[in-house]
């Protein structure tokens, strides 16, 4: 048997034609109500619960990585102003040397800030989304499956109900049916199971996550706070060093307000990147996003993935959305007539 690449036969590759192939008819079929579907609500409720969880722990991590960022920015600027002013403070001043000691310690802050938000705060994040890509594949192998068994079943009762029947057709449709029943069961039991857990799951995990970033900002206050009150030593440079500090931690809040109200202010829900179109497309329906060439579009999440087609993308205007601040006209375009920025 001729092989068509590193461990796919030619025999493999028909057969996964084929399966495509066989599920597409059948969704064809199910949409213009030639053939019912196995539908669920109370799964696609989970599968709805389980594409908003993503999302939100999605733009949590996307915000905490912007504030890590932020206080990395911060600390660079803090360090040059400081060492700014030792260089200043000339070797004969009285507390050259407890000035100096000041400067490191305000230094190790920073450091001890950044990393510990890091170690404890977003690498618990990092690890709790690490899971999504896994479940989100089975969910889409469950709903593929799915539709081979309404197919093996429509199959099946055809044959069945036809005038001329054949019985070895019918026991090896009948026995296909129930290899496709099985598998189909079996990852829709696991799924139940799960979904519901890991939904229940983000309370503790952003919970945790909020209560770590309180802490090592409570920390990092109190500590610098302390190196604040020990600067009387310094007479000739007590003013001048306060300043740096308060500026220090007026910035950092500052910052902290950016991160946490500005993406609120800018992107719409579900943001995932931006893309420009690179040529114009007419939208052919409804559900289709008009493009011009330049146009800057807000590529948002699918609220079902299964709803994607391949090579098509989910979005709105930048234009409308920072005028109207709504995705009422969100529309799918095609992919290749855009370009990410």
């Amino acid at each position: 048997m001729a092989e068509m690449g590193k461990g796919v036969t030619a025999g493999k590759l028909a057969s996964n034609v084929q399966k495509r192939l066989t599920r597409a008819q059948e969704k064809v079929l199910q949409k213009l109500g030639k053939a019912d579907e196995t539908r669920d609500a109370a799964f696609e409720e989970m599968v709805a619960n389980f594409n908003k969880q993503m999302t939100e722990g999605t733009k949590l991590q996307k915000d905490m990585k912007a504030y890590l960022v932020a206080v990395k920015t911060m600390h660079d600027a803090s360090r040059r102003l400081q060492d700014c002013l030792a260089e200043m403070y000339e070797p004969d001043w009285f507390g050259k040397e407890e000035m100096d000691t000041l400067i490191e310690d305000t230094d190790t802050l920073w450091l001890d800030y950044h990393q510990n938000i890091m170690d404890k705060s977003m690498t618990t994040l990092d690890s709790y989304l690490t899971q999504f890509p896994d479940i989100k594949a089975r969910i889409a192998k469950r709903d593929r499956k799915m539709v081979d068994f309404d197919s093996a079943r429509h199959h099946f009762s055809s044959l069945q109900k036809g005038k001329k029947k054949d019985e070895a057709k019918i026991a090896k449709a009948e026995e296909e049916l129930g290899r496709a029943q099985k598998i189909f069961e079996e990852l829709n039991v696991e799924l139940q199971d799960e979904l519901p857990a890991l939904f229940d799951n983000r309370v503790g995990i952003y919970v945790n996550s909020f209560q770590s970033l309180a802490g090592h900002q409570e920390k990092f206050h109190g500590e610098m706070s302390k190196v604040i009150a020990s600067l009387h030593i310094l007479p000739n440079t007590v003013t001048i060093m306060s300043l740096i500090i308060h500026l220090d931690l007026f910035c950092l809040f500052m910052v902290q307000s950016a991160v946490t109200n500005g993406s609120d202010d800018k992107l719409p829900p579900g943001f995932l990147y931006k893309v420009k179109a690179i040529h114009e497309y007419a939208a052919t329906d409804a559900d289709e996003l008009e493009l011009k060439i330049g146009d800057v579009v807000l590529v948002l999440a699918f609220d079902n993935p299964d709803e994607q087609d391949d090579g098509w993308l989910l979005g709105v205007q930048e234009s409308h959305w920072l005028q109207n601040k709504d995705i009422s006209v969100k529309g799918v375009f095609p992919e290749n007539f855009t370009q990410k920025v």
